[in-house]
């Protein structure tokens, strides 16, 4: 079975279909020993989930639930999914999340035209959290929603950052308890509780190492030079 290093982690699948095995393919390693994750769900699941949502090919429902499954088995592994555009810049990952349609990928491209080469996407949809030695990193990984941007590394991670749309732009810092309710409905949430412990211990980690930030903004480069100058000078 093929063998893929994700986030740092060995994880075993084997793709049926084209979506998944190319997006795969920039993960694969020849690394040895017992997987960290293997995942192995049977080709009637993606057709039952394709009859559940036609509007989906079972080639794309099977990149869906593979990426599921990864995100499922990677809390227990210190790691979770933030749905977020993350950007690099300088050796930083800025994580920017919000709900579909609110304008992360937007905002991250604002990044790209103002700071050229300095910048450059990480995962365009659904990174992956993990700590390492004790650092934060976010993380590329095959499941980058309906674009293919994603690159094969891990960024340690400067900032975390909720948007919201407005017509100024303005930001600001936020505590403990304001990032309960904004990451949690950005991530994959376990169904079992001994999972959602686990999350919690990960979130309460984050939050006392990583500084995060509420961005109201509109889609003038102003927003792009405004979050980088306050998140890039955090402690």
């Amino acid at each position: 079975m093929p063998r893929y290093l994700i986030a740092g982690l060995i994880t075993e699948y084997a793709p049926r279909f084209g979506l998944l095995e190319k997006r795969s393919e920039r993960f694969l390693t020849d690394a040895d020993g017992e997987p960290d994750i293997k995942i192995d769900i049977p080709l009637a699941f993606f057709e039952q989930k394709q009859r559940e949502h036609p509007t989906l090919t079972v080639d794309e429902c099977e990149y869906l639930y593979v990426g599921g499954e990864f995100y499922r088995l990677i809390v227990e592994h210190g790691g979770c999914l933030l749905h977020s555009s993350t950007v690099v810049m300088d050796g930083k990952a800025y994580m920017f999340s919000a709900p579909p349609g609110v304008g992360k990928s937007t905002h991250t491209s604002l990044w790209l035209k103002e700071f050229g080469g300095r910048a450059h996407i990480l995962n365009d949809d659904k990174p992956a959290l993990r700590g390492f030695d004790g650092v934060f990193y976010a993380c590329g990984t095959p499941f980058s929603g309906k674009s293919d941007l994603s690159v094969n590394e891990k960024v340690p991670v400067g900032a975390i950052c909720f948007i919201e749309r407005a017509k100024e732009n303005t930001i600001e810092r936020l505590g403990a308890k304001e990032i309960l309710f904004r990451f949690f409905s950005q991530t994959h949430r376990p169904t079992d509780r001994e999972g959602m412990e686990k999350l919690i211990v990960i979130l309460n980690e984050l939050c006392s190492k990583i500084p995060f930030y509420r961005l109201n903004c509109n889609t003038d480069p102003e927003a792009a030079r405004l979050a980088h100058r306050v998140m890039s000078e955090s402690k």
